[in-house]
């Protein structure tokens, strides 16, 4: 098959796929899309939002739609690395042997990651970034695909511990998650608050979802294309001759390199599930907010001031 037809099927696949998950999700429409254009483009999620916005339920109901196992950790003060990764024990044969932990999945949802010490947070990056574990000097391989999708609760900062910068670098995307309309509280309230019970279809297997992300690699980028989302990444330093005037003032540190890379494979995504055969300037601005959010450190001024990280990114177009 050749990769247009794959694009093409791409699209009315990624289509039932939304339709499919709407049975459950009522709006947040971007957030969705964002988290699906992550997943095909091969990397992780961190969403930011208040407690109470389905974001358990939204992560669920994406893996089922995409016949994906799926499993929640609960960060909390006292989680240790063995919890996520699993330990060795003594069998009754007195041989040692490896009970895997939750990290074992296709999709992890790490529920408010900022709750546990650094030491459980890193037991995420070897996985994340390797898609494999190492315990007790034994390496062992993820099954793919394999995607992390964190939380985090942008009100209550008491007891947390900040994700640093390297673990944030991680993360494709940030994503935003804001209240619904009226219209669409309404909508989840009639939906939750009854007798039905909506059962979600699997519309993908791992090995087609794994045919895409290579289908997306292969997609061809114009070079002006891929200048300008290095040019874009390169403007939120705020050393660098192309920083406007509005980053020297408000930012402390720019975006690394992985940006760069992030913008140009979602960039690809984005292009590929409106049809597109090649992304253009418009598909890196497209997704160029939640790629580069949480890679801008905003210094004391921009908080004095309450400078936003999106009003700085929509400065750099």
């Amino acid at each position: 098959m050749s990769d247009v037809v794959a694009v093409k099927n791409f699209v009315k696949q990624f289509k039932d796929l939304k339709k499919e998950i709407s049975k459950i999700i009522i709006g947040q429409e971007e957030v969705v899309t964002q988290i699906l254009i992550s997943i095909f483009s091969g990397g992780h999620s961190l969403l930011i939002g208040v407690p109470g916005l389905a974001k358990t339920l939204m992560v669920n109901t994406i893996a089922q739609a995409l016949g994906l196992d799926f499993k929640r950790i609960q960060f909390t003060p006292d989680l240790m690395p063995s919890d996520i990764l699993g330990s060795e024990i003594l069998d009754e044969d007195r041989h040692f042997k490896f009970i895997k932990g939750p990290i074992f999945s296709n999709i992890i949802l790490a529920d408010e990651i900022n709750r546990t010490p650094p030491k459980t947070q890193a037991a995420l990056l070897e996985a994340m970034q390797e898609r494999a574990v190492t315990v007790a000097g034994h390496h062992y391989k993820l099954s793919l695909p394999y995607f992390v999708l964190a939380t985090q609760n942008p009100i209550e900062q008491e007891g947390t511990y900040p994700l640093p910068e390297a673990q944030l670098d991680r993360f494709m995307f940030a994503i935003n998650l804001d209240y619904p309309s009226f219209n669409e509280e309404v909508e989840v309230v009639k939906a939750t608050t009854n007798d039905t019970d909506l059962k979600i279809n699997a519309l993908f297997s791992a090995k087609e979802i794994i045919d895409f992300q290579h289908l997306i690699r292969r997609i061809p980028v114009a070079d002006n294309v891929i200048e300008y989302a290095v040019a874009l990444v390169g403007k939120t330093r705020p050393n660098s001759e192309m920083a406007p005037e509005l980053v020297k003032t408000y930012v402390d540190w720019g975006a690394g390199p992985r940006a760069s890379q992030n913008l140009v494979l979602a960039a690809k995504t984005h292009a590929a599930i409106q049809g597109k055969f090649s992304p253009d300037i418009e598909d890196v601005q497209a997704v160029a907010e939640g790629i580069l959010r949480h890679r801008i450190i905003k210094n004391y001024k921009a908080e004095a001031e309450g400078i936003s990280e999106t009003q700085i990114i929509k400065g750099l177009f």
